[in-house]
């Protein structure tokens, strides 16, 4: 039985989506010369033994995917606006001077950045400024009042970059940049950021452990999956504990699950935090084409309906979403355009179990098929 999802929409709503093609420029090529040294010698033994050609999972063709199905299937109320690169005062608020100076030093170069394969190509630090930027962008919006809600459509993603390193195919993490510029230059008190990445956001919960202005709530595959943190009992510690709440899940779950968590936890954590300004970490490897978890489109129009309820009750509907994982670029695309279509109004559909449908399809189909007597003859 699904939990009652808290929305009531019932007028279209503008929603600005935030996007600079340089977030484009990001792009390692594997069979491109890196940067000598132990770090490739290493990646380069993984891939190897793989025994198939593999390709940087996080390409330039996902934003692709999700422009091409928001251009055949637009979504009223939607509209675009330019990003932009953010500061190196706004990236040092979360990032040390070390790791700026060390990942700008790469700029126009190939190179492994952590053995978890996460590299840069000629353009990708540019590109990496310009995802925080345009984050950050989205967060003005929303804050400013100028969109009832917003989206940063940005890559790389940001949510497994640490202060002092590059995981996870992140460089930069885009949302905590935002948070950081929304509590220094905007007026704002608290924050909630919530997660529903398939992964662990660890370099969100690191950069705000402590914190006691944000709140970071991330519902995630449990461990071992990668990145292999966010245990129950993870809450924070000092000032900002129990600001830090995981939820970590099984592999398969699905959104009866997600749902209730929403309801259950986020909703009175969120209550009780009472913040001014809610960032979603957006990923959509949840969804049962990239094979870790069971989430489903009408899942994520559901927990996005949740959030936006949050937003109208507690701070003025500043809601500002940030696209991070999903690489099956159907179920990224179609995922994505299910969030918007609830911010800008639209009815939030009810989640069914998984194979519901094809049950009741299957009944119909054999309804009345073994009501009568076999034929003797």
């Amino acid at each position: 039985m699904f939990l009652a999802v808290e929305c009531a929409v019932t007028k279209r709503k503008d929603v600005t989506v935030f996007y600079d093609e340089r977030v484009l420029h990001h792009a390692p090529d594997v069979n491109a010369s890196f940067l000598p040294g132990r770090l490739d010698k290493r990646v380069r033994a993984i891939l190897a033994g793989l025994n198939v050609q593999w390709k940087y999972p996080e390409h330039p063709g996902r934003i692709h995917a999700i422009l091409d199905l928001l251009n055949r299937e637009a979504v009223e109320g939607v509209r675009f606006a330019s990003g932009k690169a953010a500061t190196r005062e706004q990236l040092a608020r979360v990032h040390t001077t070390s790791y700026l100076d060390d990942v700008f030093a790469l700029r126009n170069k190939n190179a492994w950045l952590d053995v978890d394969t996460t590299a840069v190509s000629p353009g990708s630090v540019e590109a990496a400024e310009v995802a925080a930027g345009t984050t950050i962008a989205a967060v003005e919006a929303v804050v400013s009042g100028s969109t009832d809600s917003a989206f940063a459509l940005i890559r790389p993603p940001g949510h497994h970059a640490e202060p002092v390193r590059a995981r996870g195919f992140c460089l930069f993490n885009n949302v905590a940049v935002a948070a950081a510029h929304a509590l220094a230059e905007l007026g704002c008190e608290r924050v909630l950021i919530v997660d529903w990445d398939a992964h662990h956001g660890n370099g969100t919960q690191d950069i705000f452990w402590a914190d006691p202005h944000v709140m970071f709530f991330d519902i995630h595959r449990a461990s071992p999956f990668y990145p292999g943190s966010g245990s129950l009992q993870d809450v924070g510690a000092g000032l900002g504990e129990g600001t830090t709440v995981n939820v970590p899940m099984p592999g398969g779950a699905g959104d009866v699950a997600y749902l209730r968590a929403f309801n259950e936890i986020l909703v009175p954590a969120a209550e009780f935090f009472k913040p001014d300004l809610i960032l979603v970490s957006a990923g959509f490897d949840a969804h049962w084409y990239d094979l870790a978890l069971n989430v489903s489109f009408e899942g994520f129009a559901a927990m996005t309906g949740i959030i936006q309820s949050l937003a109208d009750r507690l701070c003025g509907g500043r809601v500002a979403f940030a696209l991070e994982g999903g690489y099956n670029t159907e179920s990224l695309a179609r995922g994505m355009r299910s969030v918007l279509d609830v911010l800008a109004g639209g009815e939030v559909p009810e989640p069914r179990v998984c194979g519901m449908d094809a049950v009741e399809e299957a009944i119909a189909f054999h309804r009345g098929a073994f009501t009568e007597e076999p034929s003797d003859e």
